[in-house]
């Protein structure tokens, strides 16, 4: 199981930890976020507008965050050089406060013992990604195309995308385009997909004929 630390509790940081324990396949040690209560992170951990209430138990004991029985450290420290990540051996930073987003920023993690880090955070120098999704419709770059060749191996580097930030909370879509070798019918094409969800991708694809929305 891979051991993993997270640093900055907002939103971000809450989601990655809900994932974790949902996936069962990443150990959450050690949280270090220094504006946040170690009780209002209960609260928060088990509430949210999107993905509704975590299923889990969460409760604070002796200094410690409780998720599912498990035990994670909290720290509170503004400059992460100073964070004893150490202390909490575990190999990867999730860096996820949008401060330290710089290689030169997020590598002082490095310096409090974390071996690995991934950094998430604002666009820097793209302005539009600042505007209101709520009121617009946004062009943005993704990485879903790159992402996608990783999950499903037989279409890297076969797939390119972009992104609209659209007035919906939670929303990722890729808009695919294909060129085939040979001719086929597009029932044959949906029963193909369909067997696909219900088979080697179950958990991964998705597949539906409803007249859904986001």
């Amino acid at each position: 199981m891979v051991k993993v630390r997270v640093n900055g509790f907002g939103r971000i940081g809450r989601l990655v930890t809900r994932a974790a324990f949902n996936s069962g396949k990443v150990d959450i040690v050690a949280i270090n976020d220094p504006f946040t209560d170690l009780n209002y992170m209960v609260y928060m951990s088990q509430y949210d507008s999107t993905h509704r209430k975590f299923k889990g138990t969460v409760k604070a004991e002796n200094g410690k965050l409780v998720i599912n029985g498990k035990s994670i450290s909290i720290f509170q420290e503004r400059d992460p050089a100073n964070i004893k990540w150490g202390d909490a051996s575990a190999e990867y930073v999730v860096e996820s406060t949008g401060v330290f987003t710089t290689m030169e920023k997020a590598g002082a993690h490095l310096k409090g013992g974390a071996k690995r880090k991934t950094v998430d955070g604002p666009s820097g120098k793209l302005w539009r990604d600042g505007r209101g999704a709520a009121q617009n419709i946004i062009p943005a770059s993704t990485g879903t195309a790159k992402v996608v060749g990783k999950v499903i191996p037989e279409l890297n580097g076969k797939l390119t995308g972009m992104a609209f930030h659209v007035p919906t909370p939670n929303v990722s879509v890729v808009d695919l385009i294909c060129r085939l070798e040979k001719a086929a019918k597009y029932d044959d094409i949906k029963k193909v997909v369909k067997q696909a969800s219900e088979g080697h991708l179950k958990g991964t694809l998705g597949y539906t004929e409803d007249q859904v929305v986001s």
